[in-house]
């Protein structure tokens, strides 16, 4: 396996530096600022952390700088023991559903794939606010990055020191809290090709020496921006590669295809062109009532002549009555970074009481984010969305051209000439859907710290943190200008109104006769068969739109307190038996805003994804807790620590969880170490409380029963094959409880010589009554499991529920390696270094009787994207004044996916379908000048040979979102130049 190649490779050549310093090798770790106590994260009691049982990472600032590391989520993406999910800005950034709804400018941290909810964030060993939309992960972006002196990274389950929320690690981010002076530093990244550039400017100043004054005072401010990179500015966006079994599942094209839709009685009470005559495919007993584009036809352009068009794959979709039907490339209108501006604050003062220490902390952030991805289909119909082209004075030419082209391979339509042309149509006009956001954070924290008699110390603290976020429409979005439905209709309070009548509440655009959008495309003034409309067009587009209406915001809080105690008891043949003992009490508070324009008797705005259906007033719930921990030194060699925490949850009740963790070191250069703990992880305000909403599925005709079609693929003569398009029911669920873990871990650690070491950690997570929401593919994969979520009407299934709920089981086994080592020659030092991840097992069943299925290396559209070999390597050189770096990051392949479905893969069929998507590989070098004490210049080349991201089948019919490339693996931005400078007074 090349994976397998990789890890003798590089623990044999490129073999372990200070990137990422591990436990067993790095400084001692302080939170709080305390020069006496010396805290590791996951621990509660002063030890030696070259010594420490527990498998830490730690992250300096000369990290990020030698990486190019310009803010927390990059920083993440890094770390070879964080999962591959849609936790980032590239890969949230397309339309979503489910889960990933609300993550809108969000970045968060997965450590060992165990899912963003399941990984604790603290920032100076606090806790800080999940996000404000979302309601479950901390926005790691929030950080401030420019105060941060290094972050610790806990790859353990740590329940029993923390509570809920540690199963797959802990990440403390921990900031500078003694600095002096002023520093100012700069920073930017830019590709080869000149876009999506990302800037940074940082100031950090400081005043008073806690020793020498008794009194420290410091604040940082950053300001940090990333450019928009857009689908079709990347080649390796592709989403027309038949040949590979890649094909865009969508007629909703810039230029139009028309339907052989009826009767209106609006806007065509004698019905449309193509209506009422038969449509027979030449050659053929097939009706071309799947869709006719004219350029597709016989002697015209050709699909291809528009950007991003394709000629419809109706043999990998199994719809031949599709086959004069052009496709669009959705994924080249999604935008592959997200434009984000952040503005960081952070200020501390800490003031020396004799012995003791008290400090004050605040920090802020305010983000602004775009999201952005492919413009709005209408898919016009005869009730509801009534889309005709009109035949006039100002569309004849228009109208014409079309006409001619479709009569001459379907005659019978000359009968229907003059009648409006309908069709489904992309309007790029309209330009991208848009959401903008804007997140702001706020957190504030006070400490009080010392010793309270021979050997024992006091640490108390109270914080409070807030996260607010609201989403507006930027563009692409309009009003509908009729009533979709009866319950709309009645509640508008206008006399007779119906669905599918006008909604005369909504805009009419300048020369339109109705209103809305349906108005508009009905008066023939925008042109759907042409990629360029007339100014009179775009203002009448202008006239009509939705931007700036409040989409939808969210609130959380949290407010804490917390003491705890540390100190000996008695001696032991190995030492002196230490115990700390604490109570925490936290109360997080979170609410959820709708917007006023998604109610009935507001006009409504095309295809918008308001939610307030999850609208949520406060709710709040209480956190109580106490713990105690024990490190006990049986002998020299060998040292045991205790802990165990309870909890009592609001709604839950209680529960406890232990931790054990021992080392034993035989000799001064061999250390073996295990550990076992349990956690559990509490459901988020959203999953218990959010409202359920029944929504229509995209009619894709891509679904079949699963129970009478064991091919899965869609047939118009097999009736047990019959596509469907049945409803979906989402929401939270009042009944849904905490998910319980059970993990331990049995690693060891070498260190034959200072400048060398080398260590491999074993771990095993078992997830039970895991909280979440099967996914409509999960559902139908496991159908037989489920038949009480699943509706029928008439024998056909008509809706699905895909609530949230417990919903099976989670099983994970990995390998962790660390290496390093270094030597002195040529005139410097020269250290290498790797940490790698190696996954053994994931798999997971929904229900306690359903099979357990393996996901490692198989690819999966929505969660955690099982690799099974991811590292980081590096060698660096290094004198006095100068350092030089070059990294390679590594992530294996996996199994590609197939369309229509992985179960049904047509795509294999193709001759060029590549059954496992290619390992990831690229090369960073830095190179850092420091100029006196008060200069440092680094410079950077990120991508080295511009590797594109590997070839994978990401598209998913059912949402219209992915395309050529996993986000969840690769950097889509390619080379780029990266410069750092830092000055200081």
């Amino acid at each position: 396996m090349k994976f397998k190649t990789a890890l003798f490779v590089t623990a044999c050549c490129i073999a372990g530096p200070a990137f990422a310093q591990d436990a067993p090798t790095s400084p001692p770790a302080q939170e709080e600022s305390s020069e006496r106590e010396v805290l590791i994260t996951g621990s509660r009691i002063k030890q030696d952390p070259s010594k420490s049982a527990l498998p830490l990472e730690i992250f300096t600032t000369e990290d990020f700088a030698r990486e190019g590391i310009n803010s927390p989520e990059q920083l993440v993406s890094l770390l070879s023991t964080n999962g591959n999910g849609a936790d980032n800005l590239a890969s949230n950034t397309d339309v979503v559903s489910g889960a990933q709804r609300g993550t809108n400018g969000l970045s968060a941290a997965n450590l060992r794939g165990q899912g963003s909810a399941a990984t604790l964030i603290l920032l100076n060993g606090r806790r800080v606010a999940a996000h404000g939309l979302q309601g479950s992960a901390v926005d790691v972006n929030q950080i401030p990055f420019a105060a941060i002196e290094r972050v610790e990274v806990l790859k353990d389950g740590a329940s029993a020191i923390y509570g809920t929320d540690a199963i797959g690690g802990v990440m403390n981010f921990i900031t500078k809290t003694d600095f002096e002076g002023l520093a100012l530093n700069g920073f930017t990244d830019i590709t080869e090709r000149g876009d999506s550039p990302i800037y940074r400017l940082s100031a950090t100043a400081g005043y008073g020496d806690i020793k020498a004054d008794g009194f420290n005072v410091m604040a940082a401010v950053s300001k940090s921006w990333n450019g928009i990179l857009r689908g079709q500015n990347r080649d390796f966006v592709n989403g027309n590669q038949p040949n590979r079994g890649l094909s865009v599942d969508t007629r909703g094209t810039p230029i139009a295809t028309a339907f052989a839709n009826g009767a209106n009685a609006l806007f065509a009470p004698s019905g449309s062109l193509l209506s009422g005559v038969p449509l027979l495919i030449p050659g053929t007993t097939i009706t071309a009532n799947g869709g006719i584009n004219y350029l597709d036809l016989p002697g015209q352009a050709g699909c291809e002549s528009f950007d991003g068009g394709m000629a419809y794959d109706d043999a990998l979709w199994a719809n031949a009555s599709a086959r004069y039907a052009c496709a669009w490339d959705t994924g080249r209108a999604a935008i592959l970074q997200q434009p984000l501006e952040t503005l960081t604050y952070y200020a501390r003062g800490t003031v020396a009481l004799g012995n003791h220490r008290a400090f004050v902390e605040f920090t802020g952030s305010d983000a602004d984010s775009s999201k952005q991805f492919s413009s709005n289909q209408y898919a016009g119909n005869t009730s509801t969305l009534p889309l005709y082209y009109p035949l006039n004075s100002l569309t004849a030419p228009t109208y014409n051209q079309v006409y001619n082209a479709m009569v001459a391979v379907f005659p019978s339509i000359a009968a229907n000439y003059g009648r409006p042309i309908s069709y489904r149509w992309r309007c790029t006009s309209c330009g991208p859907r848009e959401y903008q956001t804007n997140t702001k954070t706020l957190r504030g924290a006070i400490g009080l710290e010392g010793p309270l008699f021979d050997g024992w110390d006091y640490r108390a603290g109270a914080s409070f943190a807030r996260s607010e976020s609201t989403s507006v429409l930027g563009s692409g979005y309009h009003y509908r200008g009729v009533f979709s439905s009866s319950a709309r209709a009645n509640a508008s309070g206008i006399p007779g109104a119906v669905s599918g009548g006008f909604d005369t509440r909504a805009p009419i655009a300048p020369g339109a006769t109705a209103p809305g959008i349906v108005g508009l495309l009905n008066s023939g003034i925008l042109n759907p068969f042409s990629l360029v409309q007339t100014p009179e067009a775009l203002a009448a587009l202008d006239a009509i739109s939705a931007e700036g209406v409040t989409l939808y915001g969210g609130r959380y809080e949290v407010r804490q307190f917390d003491a705890s105690i540390s100190g000996s008891l008695f001696e032991l043949p190995g030492g002196t038996v230490q115990v700390a003992a604490g109570i925490d009490y936290r109360r997080e508070s979170y609410s959820f805003n709708g917007s006023a324009e998604a109610e009935l008797n507001r006009p409504e705005i095309f295809n918008v994804a308001f939610d307030n259906a999850n609208a949520l007033t406060s709710k709040h719930r209480d956190v109580k807790a106490a713990y105690a921990e024990v490190l006990v030194p049986i002998f020299d060699a060998l040292e045991v620590s205790v802990a165990g925490r309870v909890d009592d949850y609001t709604g839950f009740g209680s529960t406890f969880n232990p931790k054990v963790t021992a080392r034993f070191t035989p000799v001064d250069w061999l250390m073996i170490r295990g550990s076992y703990n349990t956690g559990f992880r509490v459901p988020t305000f959203n999953q218990i409380f959010n409202g359920q909403t029944l929504s229509p599925n995209p009619t894709t005709n891509s679904l079949v029963d699963p129970s009478t079609c064991p091919t899965g693929v869609v047939s118009t003569t097999d009736p047990n094959c019959a596509a469907i398009n049945p409803d979906t029911l989402s929401g939270g669920n009042p009944n849904v409880g905490p998910e319980t873990s059970e993990q331990y871990s049995f690693g060891v650690v070498f260190r034959p010589m200072p400048r060398f070491s080398a260590s491999v950690d074993f771990w095993s997570i078992a997830v039970d009554d895991t909280i979440g929401s099967l996914t409509l593919r999960q559902l139908f994969d496991n159908y037989q499991f489920f038949g009480d979520r699943i509706i029928r009407t008439g024998g056909t299934i008509t809706q699905v529920d895909l609530t949230a709920d417990n919903i099976g089981s989670r099983r994970t086994k990995g390998l962790e390696f660390a290496l390093r080592g270094g030597f002195d020659a040529l005139g410097g030092a020269f250290e290498v270094g790797m940490n790698g991840t190696w996954l053994l097992e994931k798999k997971e069943k929904f229900l306690p009787t359903a099979p357990y299925t393996e996901i490692v290396g198989v690819f999966s559209y929505a969660g955690d994207l099982a690799l099974e070999w991811k590292h980081n390597a590096w060698v660096s050189y290094a004198t006095e004044d100068t350092s030089v770096t070059l990294s390679q990051i590594y992530r294996s392949g996996y199994q590609n996916n197939g369309l229509p479905s992985l179960a049904n893969n047509q795509s294999a069929t193709r001759p060029d379908y590549n059954e496992r998507v290619d390992a990831y590989i690229i090369y960073n070098l830095s190179v850092t000048q420091r100029i006196a004490n008060q200069f440092k210049l680094t410079a950077g080349i990120k991508n080295i040979f511009d590797t594109d991201p590997p070839f994978a089948i990401t598209y998913d019919s059912n949402t219209g979102a992915g395309s050529s490339w996993e986000p969840r693996v690769a950097d889509p931005r390619g080379r780029s130049f990266t410069i750092s400078a830092e000055v200081k007074f």
